[in-house]
């Protein structure tokens, strides 16, 4: 077929063939619901999301359905299938995308939404849905972190999925099949669909703009939820979890197998969308973990497992799940890591377990050079802290740190800056005193992010430092950063720039986004194609200014563009916390005192599992 012809003239022609070990193709006269599981980037970064694993699984465990991935082709690709007239299509059955019932997006990246249009638009799909009828198939659907604020892509989106998707989405495939069943158009399923709590239907709601551009009012339609609350799963023990990952047929960004700890995180650093939005804390048992562990390395033949969550050193049990998950991994020759240490609970007996088949480099995150502005994050971590976990790390062999920080966090000053190079220097010296080997040398990796407000945040009233403040600031580390053994990498001010504009934006930047599209923007979130002129030529297009998104902080009685999304958490916790914010008050961890957010009222009995 004409697909096996080009495939010899792309790059990593891998990944688009499938037939991959543990995928799962079904026949189609047995499905009556086929769902195509779209991630807006290629197949090495769509491959090592774990939430896009468990629902491959969770979807293909039922009867009369079938899952199959799609991801955004690699502009090579791209050109060949336009111009060989081949449309986007699964990876399993190679059948065209538009065939599918449903189509569902995962949205983990503001910079990903060219790439959602471009997917549309490849696979033959109107981008717009009032320019796709009232056919009720294909159904665009999309969810994800970036879905707490949907309303950049609420012109291209039939219905948001809000929160987690593994109870909800079995409740839309029953309305979907029910209404196929009966011969309902799209427009009377989306009436029933904003009727299911957690699913947002876009076009069932107007939006009136105040003269100053900020937004008067969020109307629903008579059927509509004033506030679309989120779904949990609320006995995490229980949650599905796949026995088989599918085995990538070549390597991938997260080349592993992965057990999800908990959700949620106890900690309320207030820059993080995701300790707010995965609230309450639900954690699993260490022999339901264990099972699945075991489960996924007899399926895989990974060579390394990975205990994922937002802090893994939170597990309470972390220690003796550690231990017997190595008494089942070291005879296989596979390595245990973990990712999202804090420095302030890392520890020789933890360092000794992360280092028993291979030893790989440690990450921390002290967010800031001060402790001032710590504070003002509310990141309870010290530099003590840090320095005893690096100690203990380098009189342990390692020889390899990584330090992230951000630049542009609210109340910023030069002398911030400064501390960020005196902890890097602090932390080579640690390794001088403590390392066994000085032969080896030592690498400090300085990573500094610009800091990106947050929908769902404790800072998504704060505005972003404009941008030739930031690139000031970036130059003037890069300056104090020429300390030997250490190296300094930053993230382009002006991603995150644009990054900060679709993460607080209104349904308004729809135009803007389409807009750039169109003049070739896409995979706007890799450097070598971020096209920031075609970005603010589209804004002076569609006469909406790009600093009112992203520089201006909001007023406290501002009415936000996602103030009908709700994830559990009350904006008046928020604002209560943006105010000790500037006061410098840190707050407790939930594990110390609840704090009162509102997640937990999502339970049954109203207390999380922190």
């Amino acid at each position: 077929m004409e697909l096996d012809r080009i495939l010899p003239r792309v790059k990593k022609p891998a990944r688009y063939v499938g037939g991959e070990y543990n995928s799962v193709l079904k026949d189609r006269a047995k499905v009556d619901l086929r769902f195509a599981l779209a991630f807006p980037d290629i197949y090495e970064v769509g491959m090592s999301h774990l939430g896009s694993r468990i629902l491959y699984g969770l979807y293909n465990s039922l009867d009369g359905v079938s899952c199959e991935r799609v991801y955004a082709p690699w502009p090579d690709m791209e050109a060949e299938m336009r111009e060989h007239g081949i449309s986007l299509y699964g990876l399993e059955s190679r059948d065209p995308v538009y065939s599918f019932d449903i189509v569902g997006f995962s949205l983990q990246y503001e910079l990903s939404y060219t790439n959602v249009l471009n997917m549309l638009d490849l696979a033959g799909i109107p981008v717009r849905r009032d320019d796709r009828g009232d056919a009720l198939s294909p159904l665009i659907i999309a969810g994800g972190p970036c879905a707490y604020n949907p309303e950049p892509l609420a012109d291209f989106i039939d219905v948001f999925v809000i929160g987690e998707g593994e109870e909800v989405s079995l409740e839309l495939f029953e309305l979907y099949r029910k209404a196929k069943r009966g011969g309902l158009g799209k427009k009377e399923f989306l009436n029933l669909a904003a009727q299911i709590e957690g699913l947002y239907v876009p076009s069932l709601y107007n939006i009136s703009y105040n003269e100053d551009g900020t937004v008067n009012s969020i109307d629903p339609a008579e059927n509509a939820p004033g506030v679309v609350l989120k779904r949990i799963v609320a006995d995490f023990d229980k949650a599905y979890y796949p026995e088989k990952f599918v085995v990538p047929s070549t390597d991938i960004v997260f080349d592993r197998a992965m057990v999800e700890l908990f959700r949620g995180c106890i900690r309320g650093c207030r820059f993080c969308q995701a300790g707010h939005a995965y609230r309450p804390v639900r954690t699993k048992k260490p022999e339901t973990l264990s099972k699945q562990a075991k489960a996924l390395i007899e399926s895989s033949g990974f060579e390394e497992l990975s205990l994922s969550s937002l802090s893994t050193s939170d597990y309470k049990e972390l220690e003796p799940l550690c231990d017997d998950l190595l008494s089942f991994c070291e005879p296989k020759k596979v390595s245990l890591s973990l990712p999202s240490l804090r420095a302030d609970n890392f520890g020789i007996e933890l360092m000794q377990r992360a280092q028993k088949v291979r030893k790989s480099g440690l990450t921390f995150a002290p967010e800031a050079g001060t402790q001032r502005l710590r504070d003002v994050v509310n990141k309870n971590l010290t530099e003590n802290d840090l320095y005893d976990a690096c100690s203990v790390a380098f009189s342990g062999g390692w020889n390899n740190v990584k330090l992230y920080f951000m630049t542009g966090l609210p109340t910023e000053t030069d002398e911030d800056l400064d501390g960020i190079a005196e902890i890097a220097k602090n932390v080579v010296y640690r390794w001088r005193q403590n390392t066994k080997n000085k032969n080896r040398g030592v690498t400090v990796t300085v990573s500094a992010s610009y800091f990106v407000p947050k929908p769902h945040t404790p800072f998504q009233w704060f505005g972003q430092v404009p941008l030739a403040e930031i690139e000031r600031r970036q130059q003037y580390l890069r300056d104090k950063l020429r300390i030997k053994n250490v190296t300094f990498h930053w993230h382009e001010a002006k991603n995150g720039y644009l990054e900060a504009i679709f993460a607080r934006g209104d349904r308004r930047l729809g135009s803007v986004l389409e807009r750039a599209w169109r003049q070739g923007c896409k995979f706007d979130g890799w450097d070598e194609f971020f096209r920031f002129d075609k970005w603010m030529e589209a804004f002076r297009f569609c006469g909406l200014e790009s600093d009112f998104y992203a520089l201006r902080t909001r007023g406290a009685e501002e009415v936000f563009p996602w103030d009908h999304i709700s994830c559990g958490v009350t904006k008046a916790h928020l604002w209560k916390e943006y105010e000790r914010a500037f006061e410098g008050e840190t707050s407790l961890n939930c594990r110390q005192a609840c704090a009162g957010c509102g997640a937990a009222k999502l339970l049954k009995g109203g207390a999380c599992d922190a």
